[in-house]
């Protein structure tokens, strides 16, 4: 990394309808060298012409905003396809909202109760591309929703008619395995393999291996394995 790099301040935009907290986070901010306020909305609706009239580098984005709510207004950023990277805001949040946020391209979600130094170190771990949950680093979007998955309550798991291999097969491909690591740890064959992930796809209504580990963590999948595990002949 470059001197210039890695001297370079965050460029930040801060939306928020409440003036008394969005002031107060302003200064906290503007307080720290590595960090520059670019930007300010005060609805949902300021949101995304101001994203893409100065294009920053980090958006701190309250989720109960009038006009358009913080949910709405992260689809709409996202959908500009710039690099902005974005902190969820919220006084209080459940886990389907959480989930939903980091579908929708959010790589963080802070309490507006955590302590500031929480917040700065969030917004660097999102600057140098990381996820942030709570009070800590995540290094994936994966890593994030197994951290939801563990931290917060959850509807019972479901199977959605799959069957125990199928599940056994998330299971891995919530670990990054290839097909031919699939094919190898199950002694089947590739083309198996990609038998099973279509059948598993069709069944959760998803296209590809992140939708389905998305799906997974989002559902609570069980993918434990089974016992005694099918033999290949049984594949």
């Amino acid at each position: 990394m470059s001197a210039d790099k890695a001297t370079a301040r965050a460029r930040i935009v801060v939306a928020d309808d409440h003036p008394i907290f969005r002031e107060g986070l302003i200064k906290l901010l503007q307080a720290r060298p590595d960090f520059e306020i670019v930007g300010t909305a005060n609805d949902g609706d300021e949101v995304v012409p101001l994203v893409r009239a100065v294009a920053p580098d980090v958006l701190l984005l309250d989720l109960a905003m009038p006009r358009m709510s913080g949910l709405l207004a992260l689809r709409e950023v996202k959908g500009l396809k710039t690099a902005v990277r974005i902190v969820v805001l919220t006084a209080a949040i459940e886990r389907p909202d959480i989930v939903t946020a980091l579908q929708l391209g959010a790589q963080a979600v802070v309490l507006k109760e955590s302590a500031s130094d929480v917040l700065y170190k969030c917004i660097q771990a999102v600057m140098s591309g990381q996820y942030w949950l709570g009070r800590k680093p995540v290094p994936t979007l994966v890593a994030a929703l197994r951290a939801v998955a563990t931290t917060y309550p959850a509807p019972a798991a479901k199977h959605f008619g799959l069957t125990p291999r199928e599940r056994e097969i998330i299971g891995v491909v919530l670990d990054g395995c290839s097909n031919a690591d699939i094919a190898a740890k199950f002694s089947i064959s590739e083309k198996t393999v990609k038998h099973h992930l279509t059948n598993i796809f069709d069944k959760v209504g998803v296209s590809n291996r992140l939708e389905l580990a998305l799906f997974a963590l989002h559902h609570r999948i069980d993918t434990g394995p089974t016992t005694p595990p099918p033999s290949a002949a049984q594949e």
